[in-house]
């Protein structure tokens, strides 16, 4: 399975999805002009991942800021990961958001009350 490196801009977010070490990263801002587009392939990554994933898989998530369309993607890239998590493996999701960053915060809180995986929020420096 091929990995997913996709090299941050201006509008979306740096993508790293590793099959071999089961570490998901997303890091940057996420305000494409197509969300659906740019979050379908790894969707589909996840969903291919998820026939046989690792034993533990880590999402790291660091965004500084994203539109509400790719929030609903952020979302459905969650449920994919809520899946494999249901399937036995362990699912961590780390969620980044800068110190004076509220929003960030509340954000990740709010996918942590709809999603079924163990996230930990760090806060980071800014």
């Amino acid at each position: 399975m091929k990995n997913i490196e996709i090299e941050g801009s201006p509008k979306t977010p740096e993508i790293n999805f590793n099959a071999e070490s089961g570490v998901i990263e997303i890091k940057g801002r996420s305000i494409p002009e197509n969300s659906i587009e740019f979050y379908k392939p790894m969707i589909d990554w996840l969903e291919e991942y998820a026939t046989a994933p690792k034993t533990k898989t880590t999402v790291n998530i660091q965004l500084e800021y994203f539109n509400t369309s790719s929030s609903k993607c952020i979302l459905d890239v969650f449920k994919k990961l809520e899946i494999i998590s249901k399937n036995g493996n362990e699912v961590q999701v780390n969620w980044y958001y800068e110190e004076d960053d509220e929003d960030m915060l509340e954000a990740g809180e709010d996918y942590q009350s709809i999603i079924r995986i163990p996230f930990k929020m760090i806060e980071i420096e800014e």
